[in-house]
């Protein structure tokens, strides 16, 4: 899949995230989790995922964000925030502020690696990489032109999500890569078994700590 232009140092990573506000994110958590239990949560899989990132040789780093930044962002992001719309006008809209390869995802994905993000930023040409979320979605998806059109109308967050998007991939004429399936945490059961993934991220010490489980 590489072409000779296909270095991740020259890309953008786009991180689409709501700011960790207690009753305003990852509100599926509860009612096992309080709101603020369900926050700390968000706000550490969004600082392991901005972790990840920032480690990252990439080129450009934008976290498109709904809401406003606090203490959890490090140096070394542009900030911009999300366009009025459903998900898939904002997803459309982060695309739109890339010129050459880009690569988005969200919060969601704290087990993220910097070989995954690489992985999905080695495009050139007509070529995109797709990463499937266990539960019929997507955590990472990449082009290297990007076209903010291939996203809209995109049904989002049902089970068919990721199905659609990358067959519009495809009739667009892009060669698709696939990247390995990923669980996003929705439920408790998802951060019970991403906590287990990743044992040493924050993610997994706050679920340890919230939880009174000890280190697996």
């Amino acid at each position: 899949m590489n072409g000779p232009n296909a270095d991740p140092a020259r890309g953008t990573v786009l991180v689409v995230a709501k700011a960790p506000v207690p009753g305003r994110v990852k509100t599926r958590l509860c009612p096992a989790y309080t709101p603020s239990d369900a926050a700390r949560l968000a706000e550490a899989a969004l600082a392991d995922t901005l972790d990840v990132v920032l480690a990252a040789p990439v080129g450009r780093r934008v976290l498109v964000l709904e809401g406003r930044p606090g203490d959890w962002l490090p140096e070394g992001f542009e900030v911009v925030p999300q366009c009025a719309g459903g998900l898939d006008d904002r997803l459309a809209h982060a695309f739109g502020l890339c010129e050459g390869p880009a690569l988005l995802l969200g919060m969601d994905t704290p087990q993220v690696t910097v070989g995954l993000l690489l992985s999905g930023l080695e495009l050139s040409g007509r070529q995109a990489s797709f990463g499937p979320a266990d539960d019929g979605g997507f955590w990472a998806l990449g082009m290297a032109e990007p076209d903010p059109a291939l996203l809209k109308g995109v049904p989002m967050s049902v089970p068919e999500t990721g199905a659609v998007q990358r067959r519009r991939l495809l009739r667009a004429g892009l060669a698709v890569r696939q990247l390995p399936v990923l669980r996003d945490v929705d439920t408790a059961e998802d951060a019970r078994f991403v906590a287990a993934q990743a044992p040493h991220s924050r993610f997994a010490g706050e679920f340890r700590a919230l939880t009174g489980t000890g280190a697996r």
